[in-house]
C-alpha cells in the first residue's frame, strides 16, 4: 500500500464503496410477513412487531430487476404515507449494512417510520442481490456508464414503484437519503417532472451534500489531515509545530495514523528537514506540511487521482455535473430536514450549514437543521478522525420519528 492510499483510508465515503458498502454485514431479520409464533416472537426481538413487510421486485430498467421490500403498519387501513429510503454511496443493500457487523442504517429508521403510521421501502442498489452486501458479477450492472445519473434513475423508479402500490397516498411520499442519498434526493425533489415522479411531501437529509463533489473530496482526501494536525498536534494554536508537539501529537494515536504522519514531520527527535523547508526548527502546517501531504496525495491530479479506480473517477466527474443539495433544494418547496454530525470528516457540518442558508434565502418556510455534537458520517457518537461504524444515535432516531409524525 502506498502512503497515498494509507492516507485515504476510510475517508472517501461519498464517492466510493469503501465506508457504507465494504465489510461484514450483520445477520438479516429476512423479508416475511408477520406470521405465527415462532415469526411474531422473532419480529419483536427484532423491532418489526406490528409491521408486516413484504418482499417485492422493482425494475429498474436496463436488465436490471432488484430486491426490495415494503413494510406497513399491520393494523393499517387505507392508503398510507411512505417513505423511500436512498442509500449513500457505493453498493450497498436495502439496509444500508454497515461494515464488520455494526448494525444497519435504515432498518430503525424505518421501524421508526412504521410506529408512526408510514409505510417505507427499501431497495438492493443496482448490482446487489442481497443482504451483506452481496454484490452480482455482471459489471455492466455493478459499473454502469454516467454510473450518478443511473442511480438517479433507478430512484427515481423507485419511488414510482411505491407511488403505484394500493396501500400508498402518492401524494405523502417523502424522501429520507443519506450522504450520496441526499443529493439524489435533492435533485429528484427539485423536478420531479423531469423523473416522472409525484412532487414529495418532504425531504431527510443525513451527512448533506451541500458542497460540490471536488470540494468534498478534496477535504476527504487531503484537507482532513491538515485539519487533524491543527486540531490534536498544535496544542498552543500558532499554526506551527515544534517537535516537542508533532512527538506528543503521535502519542495515543493509531498505529497506522502515527505510521502516517511520523515521516513528515520527524526524523529521530528533530522536526523533518525536508519538510522544514526554513530550517527555523518548526514545522509550518499549512505552508511547510501541506506541500508534502498535497504531494502525497497526490490530491492536485484531481479527479484522475493515481489510486482511485476507474470507476470511482468515473463517478466523481459524473456526480459533478448535476447540482449539489444547496443548489437543488431550494427548487423544492415543501418541508425539509437536515442532519449532520459535528465530527463528519466525510460530509462537514459546514455543508449542512450551508444548504440549510440558501433554503432560508430561497424562502422556505418549513426546514429544520440539526447538527449533533460528537457524531460523525453514520450519525452514532465516535471519534473525529478515527470514526467507528454504529448505528444512527437513538437522538436522530427520535428526530426523524418526530418530524414525520408532524407532517403526515
Amino acid at each position: 500500500m502506498t502512503k497515498t492510499k494509507k492516507f485515504r483510508t476510510a475517508t472517501t465515503a461519498l464517492a466510493t464503496a469503501a465506508v457504507l458498502a465494504a465489510g461484514v454485514g450483520v445477520a438479516h431479520a429476512g423479508t416475511f410477513q408477520e406470521g405465527g409464533a415462532p415469526a411474531a416472537a422473532a419480529a419483536a426481538q427484532s423491532g418489526w412487531a406490528g409491521i408486516t413487510r413484504e418482499p417485492v421486485r422493482i425494475d429498474f430498467g436496463r436488465g436490471w430487476v432488484t430486491d426490495a421490500e415494503l413494510t406497513y403498519p399491520s393494523s393499517a387501513r387505507g392508503r398510507l404515507p411512505l417513505v423511500v429510503f436512498l442509500h449513500g454511496s457505493g453498493h450497498n443493500d436495502m439496509d444500508q449494512t454497515l461494515p464488520g457487523g455494526a448494525g444497519s442504517t435504515f432498518v430503525p429508521l424505518a421501524q421508526a417510520a412504521s410506529r408512526q403510521g408510514f409505510a417505507t421501502l427499501r431497495f438492493n442498489k443496482r448490482g446487489v442481490t442481497g443482504i451483506g452486501p452481496v454484490e452480482s458479477t455482471d459489471p455492466a450492472q455493478l459499473l454502469p456508464k454516467n454510473p450518478y445519473a443511473r442511480i438517479q434513475q433507478d430512484a427515481a423508479a423507485a419511488v414510482r414503484f411505491g407511488a403505484a402500490d394500493a396501500r400508498v397516498d402518492p401524494s405523502k411520499i417523502f424522501l429520507l437519503g443519506h450522504s450520496e442519498g441526499t443529493n439524489v434526493a435533492a435533485n429528484l425533489a427539485a423536478d420531479p417532472r423531469a423523473f416522472g415522479i409525484p412532487k414529495p411531501a418532504g425531504v431527510i437529509e443525513m451527512g448533506v451534500v451541500g458542497l460540490p463533489i471536488e470540494e468534498l473530496l478534496t477535504f476527504q482526501i487531503y484537507g482532513r489531515l491538515l485539519v487533524q494536525l491543527h486540531d490534536e498536534f498544535d496544542v498552543n494554536g500558532d499554526g506551527q509545530l515544534t517537535a516537542s508537539e508533532a512527538t506528543h501529537g503521535l502519542l495515543g494515536q493509531p498505529k497506522e495514523v502515527a505510521a502516517q504522519f511520523r515521516p513528515v514531520l520527524l526524523d529521530g527527535r528533530k522536526v523533518r528537514a525536508a519538510t522544514d523547508r526554513n530550517s527555523d526548527g518548526r514545522i509550518a502546517i499549512d505552508a511547510e506540511a501541506g506541500p508534502v501531504l498535497r504531494a502525497i496525495t497526490h490530491i492536485d491530479a484531481y479527479p484522475d487521482l493515481p489510486d482511485l479506480d476507474d470507476y470511482t473517477i468515473s463517478y466523481a466527474k459524473d456526480i459533478a455535473r448535476f447540482p449539489t443539495v444547496s443548489q437543488a433544494l431550494p427548487k423544492f418547496r415543501g418541508p425539509a430536514l437536515l442532519l449532520n454530525g459535528e465530527n463528519d470528516i466525510q460530509t462537514p457540518a459546514r455543508a449542512a450549514i450551508v444548504a440549510d442558508a440558501a433554503l432560508a434565502a430561497a424562502g422556505n418556510k418549513d426546514h429544520k437543521l440539526v447538527i449533533y455534537p460528537g457524531m460523525a458520517h453514520t450519525m452514532n457518537i465516535t471519534t473525529k478522525y478515527q470514526p467507528a461504524f454504529a448505528e444512527p444515535d437513538q437522538r436522530v432516531v427520535t428526530e426523524i420519528e418526530g418530524w414525520l409524525k408532524a407532517h403526515r
